[in-house]
């Protein structure tokens, strides 16, 4: 039987491109590689349009969307391997008193500030992403208990020394308060679980006057009802007790 020749690669016309290439070139993305339609051409589209998708269109940090999916492997990297992972999240202070007092666009030079600080103080392989509004988030892979709160503290006084140019003759000066907690090493957990428990210290920073970091006071926490139920749900140790 002989075999069909392969189906020719599709244009431009018939993918309906023009769209997501004028997406490309709002967000700054240089040009893609190789001569348009080629298979490098077409790849490169396609890593442009994957990158695009996981960024937060304002700050250019990883969005909400990639931040949850890197959690979620982060905290099971963390039960398989033991090594210590710390979450922080960051909520700039007094936000709403920005954006109604110097209207949103002054808010956004806000956020693209803090931004900044984030995206120049961690380590390449850390995460750093905005999740909401004013909220942001740190992913540590690999960050000892020994050296939590002095990394958290860098980046909260980074965006404290941070004099943001709101005008020709006017600045603004913008906080941030810090919640942070670590992965559960050895223990089948959540990332839902590990954000709820950074999301308290935040909490607590925020009610014990703002500005400052909250970090668990453990590295590794008392293992919660949720947990257990997960470590111990499926198994059969039920049965020798």
């Amino acid at each position: 039987m002989t075999a069909s020749a392969p189906s020719p690669a599709p244009d431009r016309a018939t993918l309906r491109v023009e769209q997501a290439l004028q997406l490309l070139a709002q967000s700054g993305h240089p040009p893609l590689p190789g001569a348009p339609g080629s298979v490098a051409w077409l790849q490169g589209l396609i890593d442009a349009l994957c990158d695009l998708s996981s960024r937060d269109a304002l700050t250019g940090l990883a969005n909400r969307r990639s931040f949850e999916a890197a959690l979620g492997r982060e905290i099971d990297r963390v039960a398989r391997s033991g090594e210590p992972a710390l979450l922080l999240l960051l909520d700039i202070d007094h936000f709403k008193r920005v954006n109604d007092s110097h209207g949103h666009p002054v808010g956004d030079l806000v956020i693209q500030a803090v931004a900044e600080v984030l995206r120049d103080t961690v380590r390449p392989m850390d995460l750093p992403a905005r999740i909401g509004g004013e909220e942001f988030a740190i992913i540590l892979p690999n960050c000892a208990p020994a050296f939590g709160e002095t990394v958290a503290e860098r980046v909260r006084l980074k965006v404290e020394s941070q004099i943001v140019k709101i005008g020709p003759a006017q600045t603004l000066g913008v906080t941030v308060s810090v919640g942070g907690a670590y992965a559960p090493q050895w223990v089948r957990s959540t990332a839902g679980l590990w954000k709820e428990r950074a999301d308290l210290q935040l909490y607590r920073a925020k009610a014990e006057g703002r500005n400052r970091t909250c970090l668990e006071p453990t590295p590794v926490s008392l293992v919660s009802p949720e947990e257990k139920g997960l470590l111990f749900g499926t198994s059969n140790f039920g049965e020798f007790e």
